[in-house]
């Protein structure tokens, strides 16, 4: 069986795969929404996550979420696939239950050996969070992909919603940004020394601890920042939340050496239609295309971005460490953002 770097059969780099955000809110806005009493979030809102109650104090938390090779250590990608899948489930506020398998496998031209390494991955990710990882669905496809579906749960009065973000409000961003032009350089083979290392250090670092975080700071607004980037999610928080975000761009942190991969044209695609996508809700002032690109860089396995007021903000901050900042603030408004 030929040797081939698993990045080799991916077409992009991790949640830069996914459908441009304009196409999918598209598609979302033609379905009719569920008018179940019980579920509390469902598609309207573009929320990380399904909540549905149970009773007054228990309610599941579901999502799911998967993609291709993001590096070429297969124990590795299944580690940040599973990271990245069960954060929708810390966004929320919620703590994970169980987790179900989602692989696509060529199954003629990669070895099952190698999906076992995949799948051992995910599994170590379920056993370090505290939920088990418990059999799942696969087919035969020409372009391997991994990742869960998980299960949680949350109190009914405790879910972290997008709808969440409040006039006053301090925006915590807890990982650095640049995953997407890390993970394509990675795929493209020139990524600079170090930026690998710390890329996959970023992507398999759990968002349970800055979930735990929000939660103490009383925050109400959160979602992780994945593959429509800070400027991509954030637009989706303010519109649903009724508020206009600033961003203060010193404050935000980057992967060091990402800066200068942009500048020399190494972005992903998804990237790019992030974007083009928040142009008209963005009010860049001087700031011009790679501060943008960088800002709406499709992540794999992001932090998460969340609203609390300014003294409980800079406690999760100090609590949490670097990369953790607070990055701007959150205004009465209809949706925009401003970059200063």
């Amino acid at each position: 069986m030929p040797s081939r770097r698993l990045t080799e059969f991916s077409h992009g780099a991790g949640c830069g795969c996914k459908l441009g955000p304009g196409h999918l809110a598209e598609i979302l806005g033609a379905l009719t929404p569920s008018g179940a009493p019980e579920l509390l979030v469902g598609t309207e809102t573009g929320d990380d996550a399904a909540v549905w109650r149970l009773d007054a104090d228990r309610a599941l938390v579901a999502t799911t979420d998967f993609f291709t090779p993001v590096v070429d250590d297969a124990r590795t990608w299944g580690r940040i696939a599973a990271q990245n899948a069960v954060s929708d489930v810390w966004a929320m506020g919620g703590r994970p239950l169980f987790a179900l398998n989602i692989v696509a496998w060529p199954r003629d031209e990669l070895p099952m050996a190698l999906l076992g390494e995949v799948l051992a991955g995910g599994a170590e990710i379920g056993a370090e969070s505290g939920f088990a990882v418990v059999g799942g669905h696969s087919v035969d496809d020409p372009e391997p992909k991994y990742g869960l579906a998980v299960v949680g749960e949350v109190h009914p009065d405790r879910v972290l919603t997008n709808t969440g973000l409040r006039p006053g409000d301090a925006l915590v961003l807890t990982k650095a940004l640049g995953i997407g032009i890390a993970t394509t350089a990675i795929k493209a083979g020139t990524v600079p020394p170090g930026l690998a290392e710390a890329a996959v250090a970023s992507m398999t670092r759990s968002n349970g601890p800055a979930a735990a975080a929000a939660l103490t700071a009383g925050a109400t607004g959160c979602t992780d920042v994945t593959g429509f980037g800070l400027l991509g999610h954030l637009s989706k928080m303010a519109a649903a939340s009724g508020v206009d975000a600033e961003i203060d761009v010193a404050a935000v942190p980057f992967l060091d050496g990402v800066r200068a991969l942009a500048q020399a044209g190494t972005v992903p695609g998804g990237s790019r239609r992030n974007r083009d996508w928040v142009a008209p809700g963005v009010d860049a002032g001087r700031f011009g295309e790679v501060d943008l690109l960088l800002l709406a860089d499709a992540q794999t396995s992001g932090g998460l971005l969340f609203g609390a007021a300014p003294e409980r903000a800079a406690e999760a901050v100090a609590e949490l460490g670097p990369p953790a900042a607070v990055i701007g603030t959150v205004r009465a408004g209809t949706g925009r953002i401003t970059l200063h």
